[in-house]
């Protein structure tokens, strides 16, 4: 079993920065990789980022390069996700997943991921 609690969500205008934190806890379950989907009202779940705990490797939507730094930190078991730059188009529901059964791809589905938060709102302003 794997809990994951995300937090730092929040309000803030176009161009700022938000670092989005998801904290995991349990026991019994190795997981393999940690990843971020967003919801925004109206339209369909979007995977955003993954980091492999094993090899420490990120994984970016397009659409989010070069603004989302995913990053692990294996003492704190936690995974955050630095958002720079807002967009109103950011504003969504962002929501965390752990993936405890190994994967041949590289969990960017919603089918690699087993466990799942309950999200953490972030609005952005023009």
């Amino acid at each position: 079993q794997v809990q994951l609690v995300e937090s730092g969500g929040g309000l803030v205008q176009a161009g700022g920065s938000l670092r989005l934190s998801c904290a995991h806890s349990g026991r019994g379950a190795r997981v393999f990789a940690t990843g971020w989907f967003r919801q925004a009202p109206g339209k369909a779940r979007e995977w955003v980022s993954t980091i492999t705990w094993t090899s420490n490797i990120p994984y970016y939507a397009d659409s989010v390069k070069g603004r989302f730094t995913i990053s692990r930190d294996a003492a704190e078991q936690a995974v955050y996700l630095q958002i720079d730059n807002l967009a109103p188009e950011d504003t969504a529901n962002y929501v965390c997943a752990a993936g405890t059964t190994y994967s041949s791809g590289y969990y960017t589905t919603p089918e690699e991921f087993d466990y799942w938060g309950q999200g953490t709102e972030v609005t952005v302003s023009s």
